[in-house]
């Protein structure tokens, strides 16, 4: 599903306008992005969690050249479906 698809079915659920839902979910992101930057995890009760993970930076090898590499260290987000939801999608409701 895209994110127009989205947006179309969560304003139907909702019944609000299109604009308000792609607002809403522009906030959520940006409201998630800034937790994660700062290391905070987000949860979302009946949904699931969204959990920052600080990777070490690393030597890597390129496998075509054969050169070593240095990766820089980063954030990874990480999201944990909730119990819940995981019954939904197994039972198909």
């Amino acid at each position: 599903m895209d994110n127009k698809t989205l947006i179309d079915k969560l304003a139907k659920e909702l019944n609000v306008t299109n604009e308000t839902v792609s607002s809403l979910m522009e906030g959520l992101a940006n409201v998630i992005g800034e937790c994660a930057s700062n290391l905070d995890s987000v949860s979302l009760t009946g949904f699931g969690s969204f959990e920052p993970k600080k990777r070490l930076e690393r030597v890597a090898v390129h496998p075509a050249s054969g050169k070593r590499l240095l990766v820089p260290p980063k954030i990874v987000l990480t999201f944990r479906p909730s119990t819940s939801l995981k019954q939904k999608i197994r039972h198909g409701n």
